[in-house]
């Protein structure tokens, strides 16, 4: 079996992606990284170094200190998969980050895209 050419993409290529597609809609950069931090608990500085060191994806989540078990809560579809039912587990865990940016960008609260209760 190959692997999906995502998990060798350098992590930084993405980013800018991702905040490009926050700010089209009146989101941050700082949003964006919330829910990077609230997704892998990586602080700010090991956030930075990983972009720095063009991490590829395979590696950004293999050294991720922790990653939030709250994530299981993220349900619903991204780019017609349904996330809760993506079974290789380094492929959900970038599909549970593209989920939460999409909801980043189609206007959702930061308390409910990072599963607090509220």
């Amino acid at each position: 079996m190959t692997q999906h050419r995502i998990y060798t993409t350098s992590f930084a290529s993405v980013y800018p992606l991702y905040v490009a597609k926050a700010e089209r809609k009146g989101r941050t950069r700082a949003e964006v990284d919330q829910i990077l931090l609230w997704l892998t608990g990586f602080s700010a500085v090991e956030l930075e170094a990983q972009i720095a060191a063009k991490s590829d994806f395979a590696t950004f989540f293999a050294v991720a200190p922790m990653l939030n078990p709250a994530r299981s809560e993220i349900k619903g579809v991204v780019c017609g998969v349904r996330v809760e039912a993506v079974e290789e587990p380094l492929m959900r865990e970038i599909r549970y980050l593209d989920k939460l940016i999409d909801e980043l960008a189609k206007g959702k609260a930061m308390d409910k895209i990072l599963r607090r209760p509220g």
